[in-house]
């Protein structure tokens, strides 16, 4: 298996960000946890991964210190609660913070392994050669006064 994309499932659908990934991820290691089997290709969606997948990759975030305890118990309690930490209330403040730290920290690896779809830019970079494209809008008809104000 190429390791870049490993998870080159056909007709398999990647999850739109971290976060969705995360609380499927959850909802399968409780259903595992309670009994069930998972065989391909018998959900309704087609998932690029299966939940080992996810495990592994936490085990090298985590052995690689990217993922900390703390990170992985916040993450843990709110993928059970399936929501994320409110920064509103006080008392998730920190969780807060370490939610969104783990969230950044999986996301470059899931998204290169294609089980999230990368983030679209919404602003287009300029290329080289920007300059000599740029176009400046006048106003032919608009009529100024010597001192440079309209008429």
């Amino acid at each position: 298996m190429d390791q870049e994309n490993e998870n080159d499932i056909p007709g398999a659908v990647p999850f739109d960000d971290v976060a969705e990934a995360w609380f499927w991820f959850i909802q399968a290691q409780q259903a595992r946890n309670e009994g069930a089997r998972f065989r391909a290709g018998m959900s309704l969606t087609q998932r690029p991964c299966e939940p080992s997948d996810f495990l592994k990759i936490l085990d090298g975030l985590y052995r690689q210190r990217r993922l900390l305890r703390d990170h992985l118990l916040v993450l843990r309690h709110y993928g059970r609660r399936q929501m994320a930490p409110d920064l509103r209330r006080r008392k998730e403040v920190l969780a807060h913070k370490l939610w969104h730290e783990a969230l950044d920290r999986l996301e470059p690896v899931l998204v290169r392994k294609g089980i999230v779809r990368g983030k679209k830019s919404l602003t287009p970079r300029p290329h080289k050669l920007w300059a000599r494209e740029a176009v400046v809008h006048t106003n032919e008809n608009a009529q100024l006064t010597p001192q440079g104000k309209r008429a």
